[in-house]
Parts: structure tokens; sequence; C-alpha cells
């Protein structure tokens, strides 16, 4: 009896080990494969790009998102990173928000010295928004490398343009380092009317274009858009195992008011408010998570604007404002204009609703005229959809990715 017992339980022994076994294989395939599969930036690539490098006098434009992360997911910034290969960086030139990306939107920021490394550091959104002849002499070759998030009236797209239009006419090639586009898995809103140019919104694009920056980079120079039609002698490094649909969560925040994923993901709907007498989240630690105003109707839920990281003078600071709380929204893949037309329709017509920036935010005065007018969300959005398709039409000539 008990040797039966026991030849039992060692047959039922030998059966768990060998299903353990498989079972083990099957998870080990699977974390390899999700490894394998893990999204690789350009930076991270760097024997994709370092022979380009040595040996020349190099430029790099960058900001804190500008990192490298290592097998155990420590970052290491870009300029540490090749200044240990001993590549020979001359200069640095930063977007809005400065290198550190510390600044407030559309606060000007000085030219300065990196305490950490002595490179001089160049703003491109000071005193120029170009860089100069003076600014790139000497230098060989321009690195771009900065996390954009998608979004038309977000500048770092403009600070490219710049910066190949300037490498483009002194005869320097540009090498851009690819990101993910957090917000790649859609295209929507309206399409900007050249007209209404500005350095939040340079091109003829929908305020969300599906592409990531290198991508974009390419269509920048395969549509002439550059002053006189120039084109820049482009270099893309790509991204590894990545596709606009891919779900990518930013290691670090792009700038001071997009803390989190779920900002990022509202930013395109709630950006309009840029451009309105209506809080947007700044000066709270829900930054594009929430929207409201002092006037709008008592509600449970309330906040205080104070200044803070990012906003020193936010809308209605110290004032107490009723809104609409967005955090727990599930993620988007369209633009909802609903809340726009919702705080306009609670804004008293004794307010002046929109401000001098709202049309080039926009892109086009119809989006004002559209709410003027009373026109549905549903209405408003059919009216993007033919500049949509034309776009896309032009879109697909430049992606480097499904």
């Amino acid at each position: 009896m008990i040797c039966k017992l026991f030849k039992n339980t060692y047959f039922l022994l030998v059966l768990f080990m060998f299903f353990s076994l498989i079972s083990c294989g099957q998870t080990n395939s699977l974390l390899l494969k999700e490894k394998s599969s893990k999204i690789i930036t350009g930076a991270n690539q760097t024997n994709l790009y370092i022979e380009l490098l040595k040996n020349k006098r190099i430029a790099i434009v960058a900001n804190q998102t500008s990192i490298i992360i290592n097998r155990n997911e420590n970052q290491t910034h870009l300029i540490d990173s090749l200044l240990n290969l001993n590549i020979k960086i001359k200069k640095v030139f930063s977007p809005e928000h400065g290198f550190r990306g510390k600044a407030d939107a559309s606060e000007k920021v000085a030219d300065g010295i990196d305490l950490k490394t002595g490179l001089p550091i160049i703003s491109l959104y000071g005193k120029n928004k170009k860089p100069s002849k003076e600014q790139l002499q000497g230098i060989e070759l321009v690195v771009f490398d900065i996390q954009d998030v998608g979004v038309r009236f977000y500048t770092y797209i403009s600070t490219m343009h710049y910066v190949m239009e300037a490498c483009a006419e002194a005869g320097i090639p540009v090498v851009v380092l690819d990101r993910p586009n957090p917000n790649g898995h859609y295209i929507d809103g309206p399409t900007l009317e050249i007209e209404y140019k500005s350095f939040v919104g340079m091109h003829p694009v929908p305020l969300v274009y599906g592409m990531t920056i290198g991508e974009y980079a390419q269509m920048i120079n395969g549509e002439h858009w550059l002053q006189n039609k120039i084109e820049c002698d482009l270099t893309i490094i790509p991204l590894k195992n990545y596709k606009h649909q891919s779900k990518y969560s930013l290691p670090l925040r792009p700038s001071p008011n997009l803390p989190n994923d779920t900002a990022i993901n509202l930013y395109p709907s709630l950006g309009f408010f840029e451009g309105t007498i209506i809080n947007a989240g700044r000066g709270t630690e829900n930054q594009f998570q929430q929207y409201g105003a002092p006037f709008f109707p008592k509600s449970d839920f309330n906040y205080i604007p104070q200044a803070n990281f990012g906003s020193k003078y936010p809308k209605y600071k110290g004032t107490l404002c009723y809104g609409v709380q967005l955090n727990q929204t599930k993620k988007l893949d369209s633009i909802n204009i609903k809340w726009l037309i919702d705080a306009y329709q609670k804004t008293p017509k004794t307010e002046t609703f929109f401000g001098n920036t709202f049309t080039i935010h926009a892109g086009s005065p119809k989006l004002e005229e559209q709410l003027k007018a009373g026109l549905s969300a549903k209405e408003i959005n059919n009216s993007w959809q033919p500049k949509i398709e034309e776009f896309k039409k032009i879109r697909t000539k430049y992606l480097i990715y499904d």
C-alpha cells in the first residue's frame, strides 16, 4: 500500500515537474518576447550614430527629456553619455522651458552655462528662436533629441523647423534621434491655415498629426516648408519596436505642465483653453486634467490655482474656481471638443471668452466662429475631416513606422 502510494505520488510529481517546465518555458519565452519588443529610442542606439559624430564639432539641441535609459532603467543624459565617449560637443541649444525644462510656458529663457559640463547653453526661446550664423559658427553637425507629444501647438516641432532651416542655410547636417509620439495613435483636429502661421503652429497640419518627431522632420524637408524651399541634410535614427499604435509611457514630464500620461493624452483637447479665459489646471497638481473658472456654476468640484512649478501666474491665482475634473478619463483616440463647448456655454455673456491667441492655437478663425454659431461637437468634428483626409495622403510619404 505504501509502495503503491509512493509510486503514484512519484508519478504525479514527475508529471507536475514536466508541466512546470513547459509552463516555465512558456513564461520565459513570453518574458523574452516582451523584453525584445520593448521600444528603444534613437538616442539609446548609440551604435547607429556614433560614427557620424566622431571627430566633428557638435552642437546638441536638447532638454531634460534627452536621456538614455540603460538595462537597469537608470537614466543618463545624452550629453553626458556622448562626452564620456569623447564626442566634441561645443554647445547646447535649448527649446521652450529651457535646458532643464523648468521655465513657465511662454517665459523667455536666457543663455547660460551648464554647471555640470561647463558647456554654453544657447536659448532658442529668448532673443532668437532660430540659431544665428554666429551661433552655428564652427559647428560641423547638429544633433536634435527632444521628446515631442504630437500636438501642433507644442512648440518643439517649431524649434526643430528653425534648427533645420538654419543648418540648411549653413550647410550643416542634422541628425534627429527619434522618440515615440504618445499621441501618435490618431489624427484629428482643425488643420492650420497658413496665413495664421506662428511659433505655436508653423505648418498646414491637423492639431494632432500622428507622426514621430523623426517622421515630422522628413515631412518638413519633403514638403519644402523651410524658407526658400531649401532642404536640410537630414539623418533620422529610427526607433526600434515602435508602431503608431504602441503604448508608451514617458519616463519623465516633457514640460512642466504635462506631469503624466493622462495630461499628455488630454492636452490636445484642453490645450484650446490656453487661448481663452478658462483655467486648464495650471497652478494645481492636475495640469491639463481639469478646467474651470470662478464664474462657472457652483459644483461639487472646485479648486484654487496657486503659483507652482511651471506656473508662476496661473489664471485666477488664489481664486476659487468651479469646474470639471477629468483625471479619471479613459484614454482618448480623438479630440473631445465637448469640453470646450461646455466651457463656452458656462461663460456669462458679460465675459470675453476668447483671448488674443485662440485663433493661432486653433490655426484658423473657424473654430471660434463655430462655437459662437452654436454648432454641435459632431458638426465641428465633421468639418475637420476633409482636410484630415488630405493630410493623411501627404503623411503617408514620410512614415517610418506602421
